[in-house]
């Protein structure tokens, strides 16, 4: 494969840029961050039931274990799943559930709905379809395995653009792993570098219905819109569906973004109207109303302290939540405050980096050195893109200086010899506070493909307490104990030196990875 192969999605029409309207955090309510309700859901939760990994192996520990205890559902959504034999643990363990399910004796209704993305599951001849099919084939009335192909890789640009290279034009990227009522948001795929040395971050929601029901409905639209899995390794679309790639782009755009923005809205319609009830039923004089809900509730459900925030982003059907509300948080930080952000992928847009250079927090910036960079000692073109990410690094490293923010925004390189490094998010330290009230965790990497190209999703978590304050916080050190600062020292290193067609290409293609 040559070089010129990295120019083939240029071909594809520019994406338009749209900025976020102003919003103004709103320093009322029971925290600061209350305006994100004007959005999206609020889902209000005790701390209790948010649990944060630290490992790859205790994420896929806790897969097998939650995949072998669900009763009703398991709703999986990844860019993909691998071939390996971790994987295939992986479906045996779903087999096993379903082969339960069907031979007990209760009326369990158990039902398994996968997302993943067309492109890049289908790559090869044993790919993620190849794993799933015997699933469908034993349990056809209770999998469904959903292909999610952008309608941006269509006609002509579709015909040129060979495998692996047509993943650059957009992907199924959200990754949401959920069974019954628990729910794991996560950076990670399901593939066995994710399982074993490929640091991501995880957080498990356990025991909320009602944010499990949002992703359940969330994934299924996206579902809907997307290709059906067959037995026969064929893909169909639903009766009556608009085709992605074959089908009018304007009108399958317009389906998508309905059919998402209704699980949003109707979320975020009862998740309103239970706050209104829940408000009323606590106060004096309306005792019979909180008798009768706790007893349908099985108990008094202590008060929130914690509260969970999703934000989606899907540029392609015009849906810039995420884009919208990062944004203005990176706008309204303090003076003082410090934000700790992290992506596996360095390649910030310029929206976002004008906000990290022109605001007043503090910035620690994690980032992969170009060892633990996921494509790093890839074959082809495909090997060049740790370097490319070097060049990007050194620019905003230039930029910085040139500005004399070093001060105030700092890179870290994470570096662990053996590993790569895959987590993204970041953790908001307001003022004054040496504990984090506000983090960012699920698929976005805060690049130009996470805003303009990818579906993605991940949940703004806002506590106010101290010991899930304590969690994050351990999170945050835990991965940048293993970074070095970055200075002007680490560009003259011999393994930074990147070659001329790079830092040419760079420019052109940097939208795409």
């Amino acid at each position: 494969r040559s070089s010129w192969l990295l120019l083939a999605p240029l071909l594809t029409p520019p994406v338009p840029v749209i900025t976020a309207p102003p919003c103004s955090l709103c320093p009322e309510g029971a925290h600061r961050f209350q305006w994100i309700r004007n959005l999206v859901p609020e889902f209000g939760i005790s701390s209790s039931r948010v649990k944060v990994l630290s490992s790859p192996v205790e994420f896929y520990e806790l897969l097998k274990v939650q995949i072998k205890a669900a009763k009703q559902r398991v709703v999986m959504a990844s860019l993909y799943l691998g071939t390996g034999l971790l994987e295939q643990e992986l479906v045996d363990c779903l087999e096993e559930t379903l082969e339960k399910s069907l031979q007990a004796k209760s009326s369990s209704d158990l039902r398994v709905s996968i997302l993943l993305d067309y492109t890049r599951g289908s790559r090869g001849r044993k790919n993620s379809r190849t794993m799933l099919i015997p699933l469908l084939q034993r349990f056809p009335d209770k999998v469904r395995v959903s292909l999610f192909h952008t309608p941006n890789l269509r006609g002509l640009l579709r015909l040129l653009i060979p495998e692996r290279f047509n993943e650059t034009i957009g992907l199924q990227h959200i990754k949401v792993y959920l069974f019954d009522d628990n729910v794991i948001l996560s950076g990670a795929n399901l593939s066995d570098l994710y399982f074993t040395n490929r640091q991501d971050r995880y957080v498990l929601l356990q025991d909320t219905p009602e944010i499990a029901d949002f992703f359940t409905e969330l994934v299924d639209a996206i579902g809907d819109v997307s290709l059906q899995l067959q037995q026969d390794d064929t893909v169909q679309m639903m009766e009556g569906m608009v085709h992605p790639y074959q089908g009018d782009k304007v009108a399958y755009c317009e389906i998508a973004n309905r059919r998402v923005m209704e699980v949003i809205n109707a979320a975020r319609t009862r998740q309103e109207l239970l706050h209104a009830k829940t408000f009323h039923s606590s106060h004096p004089g309306n005792s019979l109303l909180s008798q009768q809900g706790s007893q349908a509730s099985g108990g008094l459900k202590p008060e929130p302290d914690t509260w969970i925030y999703p934000l989606i982003q899907m540029k392609p059907f015009g849906i810039q939540i995420d884009e919208m509300v990062t944004e203005t948080l990176l706008t309204e930080a303090e003076r003082d405050a410090r934000i700790y952000l992290t992506t596996g992928y360095f390649n910030l847009t310029q929206a976002y980096m004008d906000l990290i250079l022109g605001t007043r927090a503090e910035y620690r910036i994690l980032l992969a050195s170009p060892e633990v960079n996921g494509f790093f000692g890839a074959k082809g073109v495909a090997g060049a893109i740790p370097a490319a990410y070097v060049y990007i690094e050194h620019q905003f490293y230039s930029e910085v200086c040139y500005l004399q923010q070093q001060e105030r925004v700092q890179l870290q390189e994470y570096s662990r010899a053996g590993w790569t490094f895959h987590a993204k998010g970041l953790w908001l330290y307001l003022a004054g506070s040496d504990l984090p009230c506000l983090t960012l965790i699920g698929s976005p990497n805060f690049g130009y493909r996470s805003v303009h190209r990818d579906l993605e999703a991940q949940v703004a978590i806002v506590t106010e307490n101290k010991a899930l304050q304590q969690q994050l916080h351990q999170e945050q050190e835990q991965l940048y104990l293993c970074s070095g600062v970055v200075s002007t020292s680490t560009f003259e290193q011999p393994n930074r030196y990147v070659k001329l067609w790079v830092k040419l290409v760079t420019p052109l293609i940097k939208n795409f990875f």
